[in-house]
């Protein structure tokens, strides 16, 4: 994907983006039960506790949805498509994120395949995107 919209951080997100701007991929985790999640929040989305901390992830995942879109939005390449993907971590969340480096075609996008993050600058920030195993 060349280019895209850049986001711009929130106060719940900056760490997020610190993190990713660092070549790290950190979500939240929750202290009292364990569990990680993502979109970042102040609080624990399966027990409601407050105790939560960013911490780095593998950034490994498996791709579990995606669409073709052959229309992006400026500033991307409007005349190459974008694989919007959901990707499952091996840490039990799920992100919307780009797939990226793979044709943009049903049959070099098997569901279940694994993938792995990559970061794509944006403006001052970067984003993280993610790459088939195996792609470059």
């Amino acid at each position: 994907m060349a280019g895209g919209l850049t986001p711009t951080p929130t106060p719940e997100t900056a760490p997020f983006w610190a993190a990713a701007a660092a070549g790290r991929l950190s979500i939240q985790r929750c202290r009292a039960c364990g569990r990680h999640y993502f979109y970042p929040r102040s609080f624990c989305p399966v027990c409601q506790s407050a105790d939560v901390e960013w911490t780095d992830v593998s950034g490994r995942g498996r791709l579990v949805s995606y669409v073709i879109n052959h229309r992006p939005l400026p500033p991307a390449d409007l005349d190459a498509p974008q694989v919007i993907a959901l990707v499952e971590l091996e840490e039990g969340v799920r992100m919307l994120t780009n797939i990226v480096d793979s044709p943009a075609e049903p049959a070099a996008l098997p569901l279940d395949a694994p993938v792995s993050v990559a970061f794509e600058p944006r403006g001052d920030l970067k984003v993280p995107v993610f790459r088939l195993d195996g792609a470059r």
